[in-house]
C-alpha cells in the first residue's frame, strides 16, 4: 500500500513528513528514511519525520536523519509538525503541544488565511551539564574549550537542546571549510553520541551568521536547535545579547534566552512544498 507523505521545510531544512494518524508505517523507519531522503533516487530531504498520536500532547514527533539514525529533536522540524497538525485539522488552534525526544513542547502559531505561517517554539531550557550534553570536554557547560579538529584548533562551546551541539565562533563563517571539517567534527571523540557542529560569526551583539553540519545529515541550510545553541553559547561567552537574529543559509531565525534558568524561544517560518504517495 502506498504511503502518503508531505514535503515541508523550515528555512530550507527539509524533511519528509508522514502522518500516522490515518495510516500505518510499513516496518522499520530507518531504511525508509534513507530511501526517502536520497536526493537522486528518492524524494530528497534532510530526513524523515513521523507525526503520530500522543497521550500527552496534540501529536508526537519522531525524527530520523538522512542516514537513518534517529535524532532526539529538530527545531525546524517541530515547527512544521505544528503547521501540519493545525492545517490538517488534527489540532486547529493557535497554540499546540508536540511530544518530542526533548519532552512536550508548546508552540504558538501565526495564522494567515487559515494556514500556519510562522511558529514560536518554547524549546525548554538548555542542558548545560557536560555529562548530560553529553561531552567529555571540561566545564558545565564547556565554553571556548580549545579542541583540535581537522588540523586546526577551534574554541568550542557545547550545549544540548535535547540533542548535542558544538559551537565555534570564527571570524569568517562563509570561508570556513565546513565541508571537509564537518565529518570529523561530528564524530570527534569528545562527543560520545556524535554532535551537531556549528560555526558562528558575530556581526553585532544582537546578530550572528552561522552554518551547520548536522549529525547524520551533513551540511543543511538551517538548524533550529543549533541556532538556539548558538544563542546560548553567545550569551555564556559574553559575545551576544540574550535576544538575537541568526542568519542561516536558508533564512533568519529569531532567538531569545531571557535568563539562565529560562527556556530558549525560537521563532521562524514553516512551509509546505508538496504532498504525494511513496510506493508500498
Amino acid at each position: 500500500m502506498a504511503l502518503r507523505f508531505t514535503k515541508m521545510h523550515g528555512l530550507g531544512n527539509d524533511y519528509v513528513y508522514v502522518s500516522l494518524f490515518d495510516q500505518a508505517l510499513p516496518g522499520d523507519p530507518s531504511p525508509l528514511a534513507r530511501a526517502m531522503s536520497d536526493r537522486h533516487f528518492g524524494i530528497g530531504s534532510d530526513g524523515l519525520i513521523l507525526i503520530a498520536p500522543s497521550e500527552r500532547a496534540d501529536a508526537r514527533m519522531r525524527m530520523f536523519n538522512a542516514d537513518g539514525s534517529e535524532g532526539e529533536m529538530c527545531g525546524n522540524g517541530v515547527r512544521c509538525v505544528a503547521k501540519f497538525v493545525h492545517d490538517r485539522g488534527i489540532a486547529r488552534k493557535d497554540r499546540v503541544t508536540i511530544e518530542t525526544g526533548r519532552g512536550v513542547l508548546t508552540l504558538d502559531l501565526e495564522i494567515r488565511g487559515g494556514k500556519a505561517e510562522r511558529v514560536r517554539v518554547d524549546m525548554g531550557p538548555p542542558i548545560l551539564q557536560s555529562s548530560d550534553i553529553p561531552t567529555t570536554l571540561p566545564g558545565d557547560p564547556p565554553i571556548d574549550v580549545p579542541v583540535e579538529v581537522g588540523g586546526r584548533v577551534l574554541p568550542q562551546s557545547a550545549v544540548s537542546m535535547g540533542n548535542p551541539h558544538a559551537v565555534a565562533f570564527v571570524d569568517d563563517v562563509a570561508g570556513f571549510p565546513l565541508e571537509t571539517i564537518g565529518p570529523e567534527w561530528e564524530r570527534h571523540s569528545a562527543f560520545p553520541r556524535r554532535v551537531n557542529a556549528h560555526v558562528a560569526q558575530v556581526i553585532r551583539r544582537g546578530e550572528v551568521r552561522m552554518r551547520t553540519w548536522e549529525r547524520g545529515s551533513g551540511i543543511t541550510l538551517a538548524c533550529g536547535t543549533g541556532a538556539c545553541a548558538v544563542c546560548v553559547a553567545g550569551v555564556l561567552s559574553g559575545r551576544t545579547e540574550r535576544r538575537i537574529v541568526a542568519h542561516l543559509p536558508g533564512g533568519d531565525l529569531e532567538l531569545e534566552w531571557p535568563a539562565d534558568d529560562a527556556s530558549v524561544f525560537m521563532t521562524g517560518p514553516a512551509t509546505e512544498v508538496f504532498s504525494g504517495e511513496w510506493p508500498g
